[in-house]
């Protein structure tokens, strides 16, 4: 793939087939978000559904492999907002 991909740990190449990105990129991502920080994890949450949607919206023509994999990250990214924000308890 490429020289960055080739660096990462074999977890870490999971989290970015799985989100597009790596855990500790998205956290930091989700944290300095001005979404998080002002109507808090579960807009964010419905806004990468909304996201989502807008990539299978066959409105648009046909949904091929690469947006469907795109809105497959992106309900994933959702997935593991709710996870680590909304519904864990510490």
């Amino acid at each position: 793939m490429t020289q960055v991909y080739d660096r990462l740990t074999d977890k870490e190449k999971r989290e970015v087939r799985m989100y597009g990105v790596t855990v500790e990129g998205m956290r930091e991502s989700v944290e300095s978000s001005i979404t998080f920080k002002l109507s808090g994890p579960a807009m964010m949450v419905a806004g990468l559904m909304s996201d989502a949607q807008e990539m299978v919206n066959t409105e648009y023509g046909e949904v091929d492999y690469m947006r469907a994999e795109d809105a497959r990250q992106c309900l994933n990214r959702a997935k593991w907002i709710l996870f680590e924000y909304v519904m864990k308890k510490d």
